[in-house]
């Protein structure tokens, strides 16, 4: 591993500093990019007006429209954490809006990842018109439905795409579906400046867009319009969990749902998450709502029915929010053993592949019978972290009748598009790719058993065209070195306050340390007495069993560590340039 520095540009550092921000965080911020305190403002006045995104308008005109007509709204959700939480605020943006008018038509339908597959498909469209439906909207899906939606409307459905995907793209032109309004800044001809708002932002501008609308038609006046920021928590969870990049539109959104959950506002659905994941809502941070709440709604899109999820973040029921939420946690125990089992059995195929080599082959194709489709894409995420390659898992279709498909889950690592590899495998080998889609860093596919071996083939040559060792070589971005006058418990606290995540990295800091005395706890992870500085710090590498040597440049996160009712501070080591 090689641990580089951040460049943190002095005069940015300075600037920031002059306004007002502490030393530490100044050196932070201008490290990730940030010139002025204007973009650190979480104010909901600096969002971006909702006109400013292609659609909005036509979709408040559509949504306005339906209210008052009295039609019936099914909205189409995807079955990832984005998926739902977009879902949930829908549902309650649309009766809270609808609520002045005596409107409460709203529905929803979430496909299922095994028998549906993904998206707005004809089948769909057609049980949302089975279902009595008159207006169909999807939320973080639809923009590649080009069949799905051409189907809906030739039953007569009206349409409308929120989604934040990317388009498909046939022989170099973007299909797009047609006869029906979209809303998507990444939609061709959209001036939008945040292109990663994830999609349940996209809906949570509909929403303010229709608000808008509602407001000019006379519905209810200004001073008296319901109040939508209380949706804001769900937004910042599917910001969070969808791993989008955190931009300043972003970080708005997470900033301004954390100080809601912070302060107690927030649905039940939340609270009951919060309490499963031993989690404490009034000092609620990012990672709590990646890392704590997050996965336990995405379980069930995994293995279950996300369904649950839905209707956990939907109810204003705490007894009925929290019989789901403890559902969902005992799913998400349920996906942790799976997973693990998996990932034993994946590291051994893995290790088969290159054994008596000295490194692992440029790239990774595995499949067994036994991976459940559901978790190949956590078990790829774990191995391309371990063995840092591009890394593909597959598992056998559960769906009836394609028993002989093979679904698969892509993770890469920098230097390596996952998304346009998988493009190029489609142009070299036609017919083997049966559907694919994704991006950079992540992407999935479908192929046909027999042609295993065929994609194996091609993703290896590929790699060995795009890769050379110095991408190979595993790289860990940190802070530079932490002075010691800011190594406190309450400085500590304020770091953790922060909005980080994709994009906007969480601080890691990185010097030589004196390891004064290591042991191995829990069989797998190294628990540190390290010098810093001059002082004695506690440490600690979890998932890490080797012994280091008596000095050494570690990469580390900060910590306060909680022991008989007293905080300390605790590095936890991210990596170990050896």
């Amino acid at each position: 591993m090689k641990i580089t520095t951040r460049p943190a540009p002095p005069r940015a550092v300075w600037a920031l500093e002059q306004a007002g921000i502490h030393p530490l965080l100044a050196r932070l911020y201008a490290a990730r990019g940030v010139q002025h305190t204007d973009e650190l403002d979480d104010q909901l006045a600096r969002l971006q007006p909702p006109e400013q995104m292609q659609g909005a308008t036509d979709a408040a005109r559509l949504l306005a429209d339906a209210m008052a007509q009295g039609l019936r709204i099914c909205v189409v959700a995807d079955y990832d954490c984005d998926g739902a939480t977009a879902c949930a605020t829908a549902l309650r943006g649309l009766r809270l809006l609808g609520a002045p008018l005596g409107f409460d038509r709203v529905s929803y339908l979430v496909p299922d990842r095994v028998a549906d597959g993904y998206g707005l498909t004809p089948a769909i469209a057609q049980r949302v018109k089975d279902a009595g439906a008159d207006v169909l909207v999807t939320v973080d899906n639809g923009i590649a439905s080009v069949d799905g939606v051409a189907h809906a409307r030739a039953l007569g459905l009206q349409v409308l795409i929120t989604d934040h995907h990317l388009p498909a793209v046939l022989d170099g032109e973007v299909q797009l579906p047609q006869d029906c309004v979209i809303v998507n800044p990444n939609q061709p001809g959209c001036g939008f400046a945040s292109k990663s708002i994830a999609g349940v932002g996209v809906m949570f501008y509909v929403l303010l867009a229709l608000r808008a609308e509602l407001r000019a038609r006379g519905a209810f006046p200004a001073e008296q319009q319901p109040r939508i920021d209380r949706l804001l928590p769900l937004v910042a969870l599917g910001t969070v969990a969808d791993v989008v990049k955190l931009d300043a539109a972003n970080r708005r959104l997470v900033a301004q749902g954390l100080k809601r959950i912070r302060a107690g506002v927030l649905p039940p659905g939340l609270v009951a998450l919060f309490e499963v994941a031993a989690r404490r809502p009034a000092q609620a941070t990012a990672f709590d709502l990646g890392f704590a709440l997050g996965p336990r709604l995405n379980a069930a899109g995994r293995l279950s029915d996300m369904g649950l999820g839905i209707e956990c973040l939907s109810t204003d029921d705490p007894a009925r929010a929290a019989a789901l939420a403890q559902q969902l946690d005992a799913i998400n125990r349920e996906r942790k053993h799976l997973e693990g089992d998996m990932r034993e059995q994946a590291l051994q195929l893995a290790e088969a592949l290159w054994d008596g080599a000295e490194t692992p082959p440029a790239a990774l194709c595995l499949f067994d019978p036994d991976f459940h489709e559901g978790v190949v894409g956590i078990v790829a995420a774990r191995l391309k972290d371990k063995l840092y390659r591009p890394t593909f898992v597959f598992a056998a279709s559960q769906a009836p009748g394609k028993e002989h498909e093979l679904k698969g889950s892509g993770r890469s690592i920098p230097g390596f598009h996952l998304r346009d590899a998988l493009d190029l495998i489609a142009k070299r080998h036609p017919g083997v790719l049966l559907r694919f889609g994704g991006h950079a860093m992540a992407a999935g596919c479908t192929i046909d058993e027999a042609h295993l071996d065929t994609f194996d083939q091609a993703l290896q040559q590929i790699a060995r065209e795009w890769l050379d060792d110095a991408t190979l070589q595993r790289r860990l971005e940190a802070d530079g070195p932490l002075e010691a006058q800011y190594r406190r418990v309450d400085l500590i606290d304020t770091l953790q306050q922060q909005v980080w995540g994709q994009g906007f990295a969480p601080p890691v800091f990185c010097e030589e340390v004196d390891v004064v005395s290591q042991r191995l706890v829990g069989q797998k992870h190294l628990q540190l007495k390290l010098r810093h500085q001059g002082d004695l710090v506690d440490g600690i590498w979890f998932g890490h069993a080797d012994p280091l040597p008596p000095r050494v440049k570690l990469a580390f996160r900060l910590d306060a560590d909680e022991w008989q009712g007293q905080r300390r501070v605790r590095f936890l080591v991210e990596g170990a340039e050896l």
